[in-house]
């Protein structure tokens, strides 16, 4: 069941596609006037900050391409949905980052081997680096400013990728003026400060999403702030082998709860439910799975040892049987320090015949470390029938 996060997707996914489609025409106007102009101007930074605009727009359809899908509900081949795709995304854009950062350094070592051959600049060069420059820089602010509006790390990924767009710029306005004002070296070492500037970035991204894939965990922040909402839920006792792992922008979570082992399965489960919609009320989480314990098992034995409930209720039928007591019903508690069990009845005269029973024996006998037997009493009131207990037999040790 989605969390109340889901309640953002829509508006998410459509600032994903709108910013993105930001991004690709303002790439793909910079693209053209990069190359052009820095062929034009012999400026190799202005081309290398081309071709790094270029990824950027293979990047923005690749981030349109995961959005769409990322977006699709839970299906029989993905019953968590699909949010990993925008993981899958980040990986690629990473190792798309790192492959153009290379191939900058490696075109920039080789003007610079060869200097005599480097061309002067023309200043056209410059004026096209500070358009470049404003550009980025704006357009990191808007996308920055969507993705934290809507709490996509994806769409934060490619924002900063703007701004590392942004930063190349710069150093490639730099090495251009230094180039125009005699120091020709400076042009293919600005190339070369942005092709490790994107190789950096692009491990960065690829790390991370690498991280994700691997079922990282939520920070040690967010989980204390899951464990905090566990314990505040009415019924929990405490909370162990809490986990999370991450998917897409949104964690997965499991968690053991402990309360009273002598409440109802339906209290226990009520219990659960409670403490699931709790944290599902935290926008980080997108489903949790609640297990119930009656008793912290990190630190008891396992009671995997001890008799199956058709066994004991059998016996149990059996013994008071014998004794012309008629069972109505058998509750039983399986913990750690053994079996306790609770016999109802339902005739009166049952009531009274338990006074001739060694309630002691029986529980023995049975494999029983306490010994209930209470008698339903019928009453009215203003919801109709309703059933009350009235201790018959005092809590025996066995």
């Amino acid at each position: 069941m989605p969390s109340s996060a889901a309640g953002e997707l829509p508006d998410k996914y459509q600032v994903a596609r709108k910013t993105t489609l930001a991004s690709i025409v303002i790439n793909s106007v910079l693209v053209v006037l990069q190359i052009v102009v820095g062929a034009f101007a012999h400026s190799q930074a202005l081309i290398a900050d081309g071709v790094h605009s270029f990824a950027d727009l293979v990047s923005d359809f690749v981030v349109l391409l995961a959005n769409r899908h990322s977006g699709a509900k839970p299906d029989e081949d993905h019953n968590y949905g699909h949010s990993r795709y925008e993981t899958v995304a980040s990986l690629f854009l990473g190792a798309l980052l790192i492959s153009v950062g290379v191939g900058m350094l490696w075109r920039a070592g080789t003007r610079v081997t060869h200097l005599d051959v480097i061309p002067p600049v023309h200043v056209s060069a410059l004026a096209v680096a500070l358009i470049v420059l404003l550009s980025k820089e704006l357009l990191f602010r808007y996308m920055l400013r969507e993705a934290q509006r809507v709490r996509s790390a994806m769409l934060v990924a490619n924002a900063w990728h703007a701004r590392s767009d942004a930063a190349s710029s710069l150093v490639v306005a730099l090495g251009i003026l230094g180039s125009l004002l005699g120091v020709r070296l400076l042009d293919p070492i600005a190339a070369a400060i942005v092709g490790f500037m994107v190789a950096r970035m692009g491990w960065v991204f690829g790390w991370d999403a690498l991280q994700d894939l691997s079922d990282r965990a939520l920070d040690a922040s967010a989980t204390a702030d899951l464990r905090a909402l566990l314990l505040g839920t009415p019924g929990v006792l405490d909370v162990h082998d809490l986990r999370t792992r991450k998917t897409g922008d949104l964690a997965l979570v499991d968690a053991h709860i402990l309360v009273d082992p002598l409440i109802s399965v339906s209290e226990g489960h009520y219990i659960a439910e409670s403490a699931r919609a709790r944290v599902l009320g935290d926008p980080r989480v997108l489903d949790a799975l609640i297990h119930v314990d009656p008793e912290d098992d990190m630190h008891v034995r396992s009671v995997g040892n001890l008799p199956p409930r058709a066994d004991v209720a059998a016996q149990l039928r059996t013994a008071l049987g014998e004794h012309g007591v008629h069972v109505a019903a058998v509750t039983l508690h399986y913990l750690s320090s053994g079996l306790d069990a609770e016999v109802t009845i339902d005739a009166e005269g049952d009531a009274r015949r338990l006074d001739r029973v060694d309630l002691d024996a029986i529980g023995r006998r049975v494999g029983l470390r306490y010994l209930d037997v209470v008698r339903r009493v019928r009453g009215h009131g203003e919801d109709g029938a309703r059933d009350a207990a009235s201790r018959a037999a005092n809590v025996t040790r066995t």
